[in-house]
């Protein structure tokens, strides 16, 4: 959108940083000749087994190898279900079909938005092995919980944490504690490496398998020949990627700090804003208040749609022809069209339902400036006094 002195820039729902010395540092590995897989992958996979305590880890091309490696080193295959939440990017579910398992949606709590871990029991089946919590918008699930029922069912945990980075639970780091841990790196996240993704593992086994599923199930090469014993891939992560997540990780603490700031200021202003055009009796759901657990990945919203004249597309265009970006994280999955065609029906996760339809994601990222917190807020509040039902 162009700008004039009269139009403010437009703010998109997120914007990723890269300040000059990555860029710089990018640079200097595409001189260096060794631009795939290296000794800059090495260094950001040690740096980050240092980050989560010292557990093994493994990066990958993008977040969705990580979930089907960490599937496959768990031994989940044909015949299996896998429990999980169908409020999340499909490929979470995408992964679970395509190593031949069954995914079992258990309906979201709707303050958290996360999988409902009190209706997870009665999911369980002699099929199930193992479950998968995804991390909305940064907000673990609680951990004392999930690895209780797990423990329990004798259930293998791969946590979906692709946008968990820097979360934590009771003080430890989200990757520094549980079963096998997978995180996203691609370009909205809060730390990215523009595509890419890590695995947290729990010993040097299970990172030799994940490096064999990740290079085409190789497991020697050299002046002896080569070897292949199980069917791998082509996931690995490329140095130029590495070194941008090298750089991430420096500036991570400062990145989380103001996202933390911004989001304090998206409650204070939204509520202020609301208070004061009358709207206190707008059901307009903020997300779970916890400043202690979140790394405040997204701010979301649930719209009262129930109180309002007009649709969530109907919001998202008039917020943007305000200069406003927005998204939708996400549409219940076992509404699209090949989770129906596999018999998979919307009224099984009747929470999840309701919030797919009416969630709506808000500008964050650190490089916002202050005063955009009250522009995004005025431009939404404005839009809800002006379409709520009479």
């Amino acid at each position: 959108m162009s700008t004039t002195e009269n139009t403010p820039p437009f703010i998109p729902f997120t914007r990723p940083h890269f300040n000059q010395e990555t860029i710089d540092a990018v640079a200097e590995v595409l001189r260096s000749g060794w631009v795939t897989s290296g000794p800059k992958l090495a260094e950001f996979e040690a740096s980050l087994s240092e980050y989560f305590g010292g557990r093994p880890v493994r990066c990958f091309a993008n977040g969705t190898a990580t979930m089907k490696i960490a599937l496959q080193v768990a031994g989940i295959g044909p015949g299996d279900e896998v429990i999980t939440t169908p409020i999340s990017w499909v490929a979470t579910s995408n992964v679970i079909l395509s190593v031949g398992a069954t995914p079992v949606f258990v309906d979201i709590d709707p303050h958290t938005r996360n999988i409902d871990l009190s209706k997870v029991a009665a999911a369980i089946s002699p099929k199930t092995r193992a479950i998968m919590p995804v991390y909305l918008a940064g907000l673990p699930v609680d951990m004392d919980q999930l690895y209780s029922l797990a423990k329990q069912y004798q259930l293998r945990v791969i946590e979906d944490a692709a946008q968990a980075f820097g979360s934590q639970w009771k003080g430890q780091k989200i990757g520094s504690i549980g079963d096998l841990v997978s995180f996203s790196f691609q370009a909205n996240k809060n730390l990215s490496t523009v595509e890419g993704g890590c695995l947290v593992l729990n010993n040097v086994d299970e990172a030799k398998l994940a490096e064999k599923f990740r290079l085409q199930g190789l497991t020697r090469q050299g002046m002896d020949g080569m070897d292949v014993d199980i069917l791998g891939g082509k996931d690995n992560l490329t140095d130029v990627n590495a070194v941008i997540g090298l750089h991430q990780l420096k500036q991570l603490p400062a990145f989380q700090s103001r996202r933390t700031a911004l989001a304090r200021q998206y409650f204070d202003v939204i509520r202020a804003e609301m208070k004061s055009a009358g709207l206190d009796d707008l059901h307009l759901e903020l997300p779970l208040e916890n400043f202690t657990d979140s790394n405040w990945h997204m701010f979301q919203v649930v719209l009262p749609l129930e109180q309002l004249n007009v649709d969530r597309a109907q919001v998202m265009t008039e917020l943007k022809d305000l200069g406003i970006g927005t998204g939708v994280h996400y549409p219940a999955i076992t509404g699209f069209t090949l989770y129906q065609k596999l018999g998979y029906r919307t009224d099984s996760t009747p929470i999840a339902q309701r919030i797919g339809r009416s969630i709506l994601t808000l500008p964050l990222f650190p490089g916002m400036a202050d005063e955009d917190i009250g522009r995004i807020a005025s431009a939404l509040t404005g839009i809800l006094k002006k379409h709520r039902k009479s």
